[in-house]
């Protein structure tokens, strides 16, 4: 079980999903505390695996990355071997960038971020295409991104 994070952690949480550049000394400000105890949370926050990495978002479109497709999968066969193997080879293909198990009509969710149609046509067809067990393949396109953030409401 969780230990329960008091209001401090929390806020030292929320700086830090909106700017995880922020230097511990700017957090301490913020706050009106002491760089000293805000950098101690900061530390445990991370040995209890509240915070798991520190990452860039990148500019899709401006990495040539614009078109998003949103791949719905079902697998033929569904016991532990069949997932596991589906997991273990999606998991290699470094054009999908999210990937859940889903409950409901369809057992996976992809999504892929693309330079264009075509290149996506190429990723069924050389990569998806050959893991082994995927009985039905839908594809999606975003027409326009309206909302995406990485924040947790906490």
């Amino acid at each position: 079980m969780t230990e329960k994070l008091d209001e401090t952690d929390l806020k030292i949480l929320r700086i830090l999903q909106e700017n995880a550049k922020k230097t511990t000394k700017e957090i301490a400000e913020q706050l009106h505390l002491t760089a000293s105890p805000v950098y101690e949370r900061v530390r445990r926050l991370e040995q209890k695996g509240y915070i798991k990495n520190y990452v860039a978002l990148l500019d899709k479109k401006m990495l040539n990355r614009p078109v998003t497709a949103i791949c719905m999968v079902s697998l033929r066969y569904h016991n532990e071997g069949f997932i596991d193997t589906f997991e273990r080879q999606i998991k290699e293909l470094v054009e999908v960038q999210e990937c859940y198990h889903m409950a409901g009509k369809v057992d996976f969710f992809l999504k892929i971020h693309l330079e264009s149609l075509e290149e996506y046509h190429e990723f069924v067809r050389t990569k998806l295409s050959k893991i082994q067990n995927i009985g039905v393949l839908e594809s999606y396109f975003v027409l326009k991104e309206i909302y995406n953030t990485t924040t947790i409401a906490i």
